[in-house]
């Protein structure tokens, strides 16, 4: 009775488009989602709540907080998200934030929808310093498939004619406020190599046929995305690629599904299937197809390969190098800043935007001009808030809070810096804990290295002088120094390459030493570049799909 055309290991972004792009090609699908289901709309409870509507205005009280004590942050609009400790429990031999998504749709649900290209400036940097391996594709294999992609999740933002940041398939963007505008005047005057642009984002500003067809209508730039959207204004998996594979009448998904390893079968050379525990009775399940797709993002994508162990694979499946969670890496976030600006009292800003202003990289692009390897983008935002005075009491107060007089406009900024993966940075499973699905618990072992540090202090810098030569004032920047993780962009431990001696995927997602298991999530990084990666991933995935579709009508897999 379980089987299947193809299983696929997680529902969120990456694992959304595999179902999506299975399906539509005819194969029976199995979805397998750790944890619970989350149907869109019906199932997003604070969804357009105003804020009186909440029992204690956003805040979680302490008897609730006492199950989440790893949780970077609680917030009663998305309590619901929030992963409770004992449901996942991890040993950080260094310290690491690991933030998670165990329910249909997974991190789709809470992303920052961020969708920047990758150009070859990126595909091209280890090869360039010798950092990594080199990868087994470059812009061209992807660049068809970012905008099959873009064009069905709908992108908003503009083209700029930037090559270190190739055009996508966009709809009109977000306008920038007058400070942020004003921002990039300054950057072209003093910087002709640094541009200010609209970072291109998920969501609908203008739906096409396509997207109304999925149901979906124009971003109402209620800039409440992360409680889920009811009108799915922003990309999901379960305001888009989901419901579409569903429809094709193709797909199975299977909620409270712990994945405990991939079954390989030696005499048959291959994968044959998955075991599961089921979250809700405990009980070993298996399921069976011919070609698996693992997309349980990367940290468990890693830890499912590591625990799929059998007389041909003792060291994790495919593992052969012996690479098999090395490598791991993210996105160095810790360099944040400020600042305020004494113009422009005559305007405000109306409507809200669910997206920022970026700065794409401009450090180490066509040649190394830094003590640091690689480079960074900037995320930018400004905008003006009210400025109530609190200093007195009774009716002079409560008109002041109620009728608050504007502040002055501020700018922020975050850097995006791109880690380079080393090998002592890794993931592995202990041999004495497990969790309550009597599964290993992961050990992460990341931390920063020396080209993390200097790149922060850059940004600190560069940040500094570019704020000052735009005359804004109070200027902040700073190292937050934030753990490793908060980024919430982990990648590699499966990376792609050329050599089954030095990577564990080929130039197709393809296990070099298992070619029916494909990886399409952050774990197939060979290097994270600066840009969001999210839009990558899908790409990749959809361009796997295909290879995998026609390697199975000729009998290849």
């Amino acid at each position: 009775m379980n089987f299947y055309d193809a299983i696929v290991i997680g529902s969120g972004a990456s694992g959304g488009w595999a179902a999506k792009e299975l399906c539509e090609k005819g194969l029976k699908v199995i979805v397998l989602e750790r944890g619970r289901d989350v149907q869109h709309i019906k199932d997003y409870p604070t969804a357009s709540k105003a804020p009186w509507e909440f029992e204690h205005r956003g805040m979680v009280p302490l008897k609730l907080r006492v199950d989440y004590q790893g949780a970077a942050f609680l917030r009663e609009e998305t309590l619901h998200w929030a992963l409770k400790d004992d449901e996942q429990p991890f040993i950080q031999e260094k310290p690491f934030r690991w933030v998670r998504g165990y329910h249909t749709g997974g991190k789709s649900l809470l992303w920052a929808r961020q969708t920047q290209r990758w150009s070859d400036f990126d595909f091209e940097g280890p090869a360039r310093d010798g950092f990594a391996v080199d990868w087994p594709i470059r812009y061209k294999d992807l660049e068809h498939w970012y905008g099959y992609v873009e064009k069905f999740a709908g992108i908003a933002g503009n083209r700029d004619g930037l090559a270190e940041l190739p055009d996508s398939e966009v709809m009109p963007g977000f306008e920038m406020s007058c400070v942020e505008t004003h921002f990039k005047e300054s950057l072209g005057q003093h910087y002709p190599d640094r541009h200010l642009i609209q970072a291109r984002c998920a969501h609908l500003t203008d739906p096409q046929p396509i997207h109304l067809q999925q149901g979906r209508a124009k971003c109402q730039n209620q800039n409440m995305c992360a409680r889920g959207c009811v009108f799915g204004g922003y990309f999901s998996s379960n305001a888009s690629t989901l419901p579409w594979a569903m429809k094709t009448g193709n797909m199975t998904l299977r909620p409270h599904s712990v994945v405990h390893s991939i079954i390989y079968d030696e005499k048959k050379g291959k994968a044959t299937g998955v075991r599961v525990v089921d979250a809700e009775s405990k009980q070993l399940v298996e399921y069976h197809a011919p070609v698996i797709f693992v997309n349980a993002s990367t940290l468990n994508t890693n830890a499912i390969l590591l625990n799929s162990t059998s007389g041909r694979f003792p060291n994790g499946l495919g593992n052969d190098s012996g690479l098999l969670g090395k490598f791991v890496s993210c996105h160095n976030y810790r360099g944040k800043g400020g600042a305020s600006f004494e113009g422009f009292g005559d305007r405000t800003v109306d409507g809200r935007n669910p997206s920022n202003s970026y700065i794409p990289r401009f450090r180490n692009l066509r040649k190394q001009d830094t003590d640091f390897l690689r480079g960074y983008a900037i995320g930018i935002g400004g905008g003006r808030g009210f400025a109530p005075d609190t200093s007195g009491i009774g009716d002079g107060l409560r008109e002041s809070l109620l009728h608050p007089p504007p502040g002055d406009w501020y700018i922020s900024s975050w850097m995006m810096g791109e880690c380079v993966p080393l090998e002592k940075n890794h993931v592995r499973l202990s041999r004495d804990q497990k969790d309550k699905y009597g599964i290993p618990q992961l050990i992460v072992s990341v931390e920063w290295e020396e080209n993390d540090e200097k790149m922060v202090k850059d940004y600190i810098q560069q940040m500094g002088e570019m704020f000052d030569k735009a005359g804004f004032k109070h200027i902040d920047v700073h190292d937050t120094k934030a753990p490793p993780g908060s980024d919430i962009h982990e990648m590699g431990g499966v990376r792609m390459g050329h050599d089954p001696k030095t990577s564990l995927l080929n130039k197709w997602n393809q296990l070099h030493h298992c070619p029916n298991v494909f990886v399409t999530d952050g774990a197939c990084m060979t290097s994270t570049s600066c840009q969001n990666p999210t839009l990558t991933y899908m790409a990749l995935t959809a361009r796997a799909v295909d290879h995998a579709v026609e390697e199975m009508k000729k009998g290849n897999i």
